[in-house]
């Protein structure tokens, strides 16, 4: 009989107790006990949750104390040394301190999870000599069997992906690092036999992405050496986020079971498993219902797939799941009080897809005449959003369709704006700036719920807003920076920003995702087409600049960001999206201009993120990438500055997409991983202004003037100095106000130094 699945849930809560226990945890304001309590709580109530709603395999050890990598490195005591970890199941104040930093220790780097904003914390193998600290799948298992009778599914990242994901090896390394690896999962799943679990999820995302004959081989190799030591445990092997590359390859494997992606992963798996077939002696885990949007499936759709599976796959060896964790999506809609029930009835989060899944499983079996109502019942909602008012705005779709027809291009090429731009500024060498916000301290944000709530009118947080600006530009003049910003105080988020002062946008009270570690942001939602109705940002930037001689940055957040940091509509293209959102934004940038604002940065921290996962796909979407943000900037004069921001992103591979943007001057995060591009620089020619990011702001230190003045001259060595900026890797606003004054004032004293240094050569 078809069983129904998920890949994980939701960390966090319908209220963010997991975000609030943590940070309560880190203040001091709860004792480990009860903080371990806490999450045992929170932990066991998601488990009940899928319990009720009916799931047939529900995950296990897909909770986490902050990321689920990190978790699988401290399982194996993969701790780097400067953390002077001494053995034995990790501490908790090592497992954060490699996550957040410590006084004496930077933060293990952070990146994106594949293609999704969700982030890890990369594991380093520098060093390492891992060793099973704890079984934690085990451990995860038997609290859910005795706590809830629930037979649980462990969930475990796989060798492979694992050792892909690290950092601090070589290549020439890889199978001396699997030997050392492998006996150890060997290890966790051989107590998990013992134990009498049914299945493993042990999730391979990596092989979705191109693999070598070498990586197959060590593939095979993995999983023969762990069918020979755990002949009776079922493994699902779990793939998610595209179709899998090598499905002959894959299938092969000894493994109980194959998870496959049916929705991101939708047309070359469908066409592998028609084309090739499914093993007979096989389980398919299909992951039909989305784990990643936040639509309700079409119920009709899904169950005609199903079907067409039921042909090459018998039901019994058929897992309804869905197509990767639920991690990425909000936990339900049942608080969402304030919108449309147009809107509303088409969405699903993770407890209305957790219905979706028992839904199928159910009527694939046998469909009921409730069964039935429920999907036409599904269907109407869908169309009924279709075919609203805000998905039909045929102006907006005119004007975006004449931008596809155009080539977006600045007045005059870079060589010449440098020059007049610095005819105009007349900005010293290594000019100073930050990314963009300051400090959003506790009196901010009870201004900001005062005002939302009615207890303040308009003028008075106007003015509240100005006196925010007036102390920081004052800050920032006695620091001494050269181009200063607003600070950003009249804003929640970058995204959810904009997205409230544009058409076609909605927002969740409680829409919450994880993003990295306790940090959560709650994505807008695009539902309709997008439309410029009003200046956003000229206000506050105009107050700032007439406050100061100093240039003032107008700051946005660019189209490809506001999309990917979204939830967006799937009834049109992604690049449709990413035009109307340009084309919007080019009318704040056009507004900004008019007003006097001569410096304008478009921020872009998230392009990387939606690159996909095929080498075939990239170019594609790049291309239009790039151009959504030549949309935006391209209009303006030539004295005209554009910068922009990128942040937490592997670059090597996309330096001369990033050069096409055509920018004049781009910051990009890199205090975390600054080797790493410095190297893509010593490789790559970078012909346009340039600051690399000198100190982490995710870290709760202040970085040194000697470890900036590092940072700085090892980036001179291949950057152009008469092009080089000097800033924080990122926006300030999640940091303390001192910290933050100090390390600007740090990092004033190290350009000090650095043009000192310079000042023959330039």
């Amino acid at each position: 009989m078809t069983k129904s699945s998920v890949l994980g849930y939701p960390r966090i809560g319908e209220d963010r107790e997991w975000k609030k226990a943590l940070e309560a945890f880190w203040s001091g304001k709860l004792e480990e006990a009860e903080f371990q309590a806490r999450l045992q709580e929170i932990r066991l109530n998601h488990l009940r949750k899928q319990q009720e709603k009916g799931i047939d395999l529900i995950p296990v050890n897909d909770f986490s104390y902050y990321d689920h990598i990190l978790d699988t490195a401290a399982m194996f005591g993969i701790i780097p040394k400067r953390f002077s970890y001494e053995g034995g199941a990790v501490p908790l104040s090592v497992y954060y301190g490699v996550a957040r930093g410590t006084k004496g220790a930077a933060a293990s780097e952070m990146t994106k999870w594949f293609n999704t904003n969700y982030h890890y914390i990369v594991p380093e193998l520098t060093d390492a000599s891992p060793v099973l600290t704890e079984n934690k799948p085990l451990a995860a298992y038997r609290e859910a069997k005795e706590k809830l009778g629930i037979e649980g599914k462990p969930v475990i990242v796989g060798p492979l992906t694992f050792l892909k994901l690290s950092k601090g090896y070589s290549a020439s390394e890889t199978d001396t690092w699997l030997e050392r690896l492998v006996p150890l999962y060997v290890q966790v799943l051989q107590e998990l036999a013992e134990e009498g679990v049914q299945w493993v999820q042990i999730d391979e995302p990596i092989l979705v992405t191109k693999l070598s004959q070498d990586d197959l081989q060590r593939l095979t190799k993995i999983y023969e050496t762990i069918a020979a030591a755990v002949p009776s445990l079922n493994i699902m092997l779990q793939t998610y986020f595209e179709s899998v590359e090598n499905y002959t390859d894959i299938v092969k494997l000894p493994v109980k079971g194959i998870g496959l992606d049916f929705v991101h992963g939708y047309k070359g798996n469908l066409v592998a498993i028609k084309t090739l077939g499914f093993p007979a002696d096989k389980v398919l885990g299909a992951g039909v219902i989305d784990g990643r949007g936040i639509w309700k499936a079409s119920l009709r759709e899904k169950l005609e797939l199903l079907t067409a599976l039921t042909k090459l796959v018998t039901p019994d060896r058929l897992i309804v799941q869905s197509s990767c964790s639920l991690l990425h999506v909000p936990v339900t809609t049942a608080r969402e009080t304030k919108l449309t029930s147009e809107l509303k009835n088409a969405l699903a989060f993770a407890d209305e897809k957790l219905g979706e899944l028992v839904l199928l499983t159910k009527a694939l079996a046998s469909s009921s005449e409730s069964d039935i109502d429920e999907i036409i019942k599904s269907e109407a909602a869908i169309q009924a959003l279709q075919q609203s008012e805000e998905r039909n705005r045929v102006n907006i779709q005119q004007a975006v369709a004449a931008l596809n027809n155009q080539q977006p291009e600045r007045s005059h090429p870079f060589a010449e704006r440098h020059q007049a731009q610095q005819a105009k500024w007349q900005l010293p060498i290594f000019p100073t700036t930050t990314i963009g916000s300051f400090p959003q301290s506790a009196e901010v944000r009870k201004a900001r719920q005062s005002w939302r709530k009615g207890e303040w009118n308009n003028e008075q947080y106007a003015q509240y807003i100005r006196d925010q600006i007036d102390t920081w530009v004052d800050l920032q003049e006695e620091i001494g920076l050269d181009v200063l910003v607003h600070g950003e105080f009249e804003r929640t988020d970058m995204v959810e920003f904009f997205g409230e002062k544009l058409a076609g946008f909605a927002f969740t009270q409680n829409g919450w995702v994880q993003s990295y570690g306790s940090r959560c942001v709650k994505p807008p939602v695009i539902f309709g087409d997008v439309a410029f109705t009003g200046e956003m940002t000229v206000e506050e930037t105009k107050y700032a600049q007439s406050k100061t001689s100093r240039p003032v940055k107008g700051m946005l957040t660019g189209p490809i960001t506001i999309m990917n940091w979204s939830f967006v509509r799937d009834d049109i293209p992604r690049e449709q999206i990413a035009y109307q959102l340009a084309y919007a934004l080019r009318q704040e940038v056009e507004a900004l201009e008019q007003a006097g604002i001569g410096m304008i940065q478009v921020d872009e921290p998230a392009v990387r993120e939606g690159l996909p996962l095929k080498e075939e796909e990239q170019a594609d979407y790049l291309a239009w990438a790039v151009k959504a943000f030549r949309i935006t900037t391209c209009t303006v004069h030539e004295t005209t500055q554009i910068h922009t921001h990128m942040c937490y992103c592997e670059f090597h591979d996309m330096i001369d997409s990033i050069e096409a943007m055509d920018a004049d001057v781009i910051s990009i995060e890199t205090s975390r991983s600054h080797g790493e591009l410095i190297h893509s620089f010593e490789l790559n020619t970078y012909k346009l202004g340039i600051g690399l990011g000198v100190y982490d702001i995710h870290s709760p230190r202040v970085p040194s003037v000697e470890e900036m003045t590092g940072m700085i001259e090892r980036a001179l060595r291949v950057l152009d100095a008469r092009l080089f900026w000097i800033n924080p890797d990122c926006g300030l606003k999640t940091r303390g106000l001192e910290e933050t004054v100090a390390s600007l004032r740090n990092m004033v004293e190290a350009t000090k130094i650095a043009r000192e240094n310079h000042a023959a050569t330039v």
